[in-house]
């Protein structure tokens, strides 16, 4: 029997390294740190989105032709990904395992694409309170710097992330962090039920002794927490406290919207509420601003440069 893909869905920073390896504490789940092996993949015919030397969007066009002459088109296409996937998680995880688990969290870039190429596959929604998720980005990415528009590709893929939730919710489970940490005891038993795996205790205090294979992933987090921990829920408050990143953090949960806040079990107005009762300081408001403004500078020239290239391409 070949092993089963579960796929770990989430942004970035919202706590998948920790589920990652309280599920990989369970005997039957292996997994690696970040595998990202399928994104060139299932990326290989989209001319947007993807550079390389070869020059994408011609590679793009040719893969494509080659793909439209088999005998079932585009379907045996991801049946051979799925095939070649499936056959490196066996290798990796070895004997005795019955799932291999691949947490990369930019396959928000891919949601529908797994849904569509892994029918047999599980899939773990990992949802935090977006506010959490922005200030782990600053504190952990870039230092305490607001940088943080740097990140808009991860933190707008919220969006695929909620809609493939919305539209595949018979055949996935969603999970908030916030429930991971402070309601283990109920919330973990739903996740393994959900895998069809029976759940020990146990595995909330040894994952603990996971050591996840690679340079990927949360060092931090696997450094600072060793077991169950809700330290991290409100860490938030102390990076978002200047009008700058405040009003920045009000426009962002206003741009994910009140519906797809809902799904995720968020309520806008809470949200909004609870950034509004954050102490304001004047601390880094210059600084914040500058970085704010150079980054949307260096967009707009790379936007630019991509127009000027557009005609080479063709």
């Amino acid at each position: 029997m070949s092993i089963r893909p579960i796929f770990l869905l989430s942004l970035p920073r919202s706590g998948s390294t920790l589920a990652q390896r309280v599920l990989a504490s369970h005997e039957r789940i292996a997994t690696a740190a970040e595998p990202w092996v399928l994104l060139p993949h299932l990326y290989a015919t989209r001319e947007a989105g993807i550079a390389a030397e070869y020059t994408q969007p011609i590679a793009a066009r040719a893969i494509a032709e080659f793909v439209h002459g088999l005998p079932d088109g585009e379907r045996d296409y991801r049946e051979a990904i799925h095939d070649f996937a499936v056959d490196l998680y066996s290798r990796a995880a070895g004997g005795g395992a019955t799932y291999f688990l691949d947490k990369t969290p930019r396959y928000h870039y891919v949601v529908e694409d797994l849904f569509d190429t892994f029918p047999e596959a599980k899939f773990i929604f990992l949802w935090r309170n977006p506010l959490a998720v922005v200030a782990s980005i600053v504190e952990t990415w870039t230092k305490g710097r607001w940088n943080v528009d740097r990140w808009q590709g991860d933190l707008r893929g919220i969006a695929p992330l909620v809609d493939a939730y919305g539209e595949h919710r018979a055949d996935a489970i969603a999970v908030r962090y916030e429930d991971l940490v402070t309601d283990p005891g109920a919330t973990w038993p739903v996740v393994f039920e959900h895998l069809e795996l029976p759940f020990d205790p146990g595995l909330l205090t040894g994952f603990g002794e996971v050591q996840l294979e690679g340079s990927m992933g949360d060092p931090t987090g696997v450094h600072r927490y060793s077991t169950i921990s809700a330290e991290p829920v409100d860490k938030w408050r102390t990076t978002v406290r200047n009008p700058y990143r405040k009003r920045w953090c009000r426009e962002y949960l206003r741009w994910i919207g009140a519906d797809r806040l809902a799904v995720m079990g968020y309520d806008l107005d809470a949200l909004l509420a609870e950034l509004d009762d954050v102490g304001t300081s004047p601390r880094s408001v210059a600084s914040d601003a500058v970085h704010g403004g150079y980054w949307a500078l260096a967009q707009r020239r790379k936007r630019t440069a991509f127009k000027r290239m557009a005609p080479r391409v063709r």
